[in-house]
């Protein structure tokens, strides 16, 4: 069913209730004491507070999942390098091209790092993401504490994020790896739901669907049309997940089944903001 444009505005995500803040729990050493738990959570509601806060006065929620992607998508397994380690933070990583635009949102964060300075800015940055989905109406995605903080010398080389001008080969060469794979592929992709693309960011523009403040199934009720609706972004990357019968199955069971996609994606996503972590 088609569905109306929404104004970019607050108006138009509702205020939905912060994650499970019951999954909270503080990872940092096998010395860490189970007294800790109780601060950890603490901390969690502290900058949740703050950050639905932002999201209620500025509907930023894209670009901070965007900020946590890109942050822990340069992980590579086989060398165990980058990850959800705030190195985005540092040149010459923040400088990538497709990082473009993202200093906007570790600008955003800087007074909630400053209001809540016993979190790392790579836990600060993935909470950000886990706020944002569940903010725009996706699902509680489980968050651990106790993520490093890089430094300058941990900055990853470019070209380890995908070219959305790019097909399934190119996905899988990304994906696979970090240790995703082809379901990963699939249920993460969904997260295009939220958001639009900025021609002076990535050399396109516009959103994947009607309403790009909320976090739905739509996505994939889109990309499966024959015909795309005018104005909304198909793009190759997009459409590599129609190649494979397998993929194409997946994608055709999450536009019918919207708590099949949440549940896969709340899988793949805390997996992705731990990448490198634990």
């Amino acid at each position: 069913p088609a569905r109306s444009p929404a104004a970019l505005s607050s108006r138009a995500t509702p205020f939905l209730a912060a994650p499970a803040l019951r999954t909270a729990t503080l990872r940092t050493n096998s010395s860490a004491s189970a007294a800790s738990t109780a601060p950890a959570m603490s901390l969690v509601e502290s900058v949740t507070a703050d950050l639905i806060k932002i999201y209620n006065e500025t509907p930023c929620m894209p670009i901070m999942v965007r900020l946590a992607w890109h942050d822990a998508g340069t992980f590579d397994v086989a060398s165990k390098t980058g990850g959800a380690n705030a190195s985005i933070r540092f040149m010459p990583e923040s400088g990538h091209g497709a990082n473009a635009g993202l200093k906007i949102a570790m600008d955003i964060l800087e007074p909630v790092k400053a209001a809540n300075p016993e979190i790392s800015y790579a836990d600060l940055y993935q909470l950000a993401s886990v706020v944002a989905i569940k903010h725009a109406g996706g699902p509680d995605i489980p968050f651990n504490l106790g993520r490093k903080d890089a430094t300058e010398k941990d900055t990853t080389p470019d070209g380890r994020l995908p070219d959305a001008d790019k097909k399934m080969n190119h996905l899988r060469e990304i994906f696979y790896r970090m240790g995703f794979n082809d379901h990963d592929i699939v249920a993460l992709s969904g997260a295009h739901a939220l958001g639009r693309a900025h021609k002076d960011r990535s050399g396109f523009e516009g959103p994947w669907t009607h309403e790009p403040l909320k976090f739905d199934n739509y996505y994939f009720i889109e990309i499966l049309k024959p015909d795309g609706d005018e104005g909304l972004l198909r793009l190759a990357s997009d459409m590599a997940l129609l190649d494979q019968e397998d993929t194409k199955a997946q994608c055709e069971l999450y536009a019918k089944d919207q708590a099949a996609f949440f549940k896969d994606y709340a899988v793949a996503h805390q997996k992705l903001s731990e990448l490198g972590a634990f």
